[in-house]
């Protein structure tokens, strides 16, 4: 199980934002958080990283116990997954090929032959190998969301988290963004955690789908789960 929470609660200082949470993961899966903005799945998808904390009965992501996981412990776990930002993220004085090197020198790939090979790996994933030398402003919105996937890819996680990735995006690149999640997620393996509004993703690239929304997540039963 890549995510397992039962009973769980998520606040936000004095604010309940979701309660009695009940979530399973399998590998492999494809899941969609829906709802509206204010609804609960940024904080939910938060939870999953360490960032925003929870309570409850069982919380285990990638079996890390977020109810007692200590600080300390966040670096081991966030090296195991990747995030994909609706804003992108992306340093602005640095090349692609200087943001994606800054991330692999942080998480001690040391060898640079090593670092060469995966930082062309993960722009051929994401089908961007011309934009090794560019900035981030010389690139379109698309272009830079893929380059920020390709980010989320470099130490092969297992889990990628994509937090309304394709919000800044129209719907011809936002569906480019979401081929290329569902696309790794079957070429490589890993489990794919999608917050969205928009309803159409679900339609395109099937996976579970969990509505968010007055202070609740439901598992919708209209979709069939998407796996390896």
């Amino acid at each position: 199980m890549i995510i397992d929470y039962d009973s769980i609660s998520i606040r936000r200082g004095e604010h309940t934002v979701l309660e009695g949470v009940n979530l399973q993961v399998e590998k492999g899966e494809m899941v969609y958080l829906m709802g509206a903005v204010g609804s609960g799945k940024t904080s939910l998808l938060k939870s999953f990283y360490g960032e925003v904390p929870c309570e409850g009965e069982r919380a285990c992501v990638l079996d890390f116990d977020m109810l007692r996981l200590s600080t300390s412990k966040h670096p081991a776990l966030r090296r195991r997954l990747g995030i994909v930002f609706q804003d992108f993220r992306l340093m602005p004085d640095r090349t692609v090929h200087k943001n994606l090197e800054f991330v692999l020198q942080a998480t001690d790939w040391n060898q640079a032959d090593e670092r060469e090979e995966r930082i062309s790996q993960v722009l051929k994933m994401v089908r961007i190998e011309n934009a090794m030398h560019k900035r981030p402003y010389e690139l379109s919105g698309g272009e830079q969301q893929r380059i920020s996937i390709a980010r989320a890819l470099l130490n092969r996680p297992e889990l990628i988290l994509a937090d309304e990735p394709t919000g800044n995006l129209d719907n011809e690149n936002g569906e480019l963004i979401l081929a290329i999640l569902d696309e790794i997620r079957r070429s490589e393996g890993a489990t794919v955690v999608v917050a969205t509004h928009n309803p159409l993703w679900p339609q395109y690239f099937p996976g579970t789908v969990y509505q968010c929304g007055n202070g609740k997540i439901v598992r919708s039963e209209t979709q069939a789960a998407a796996t390896l």
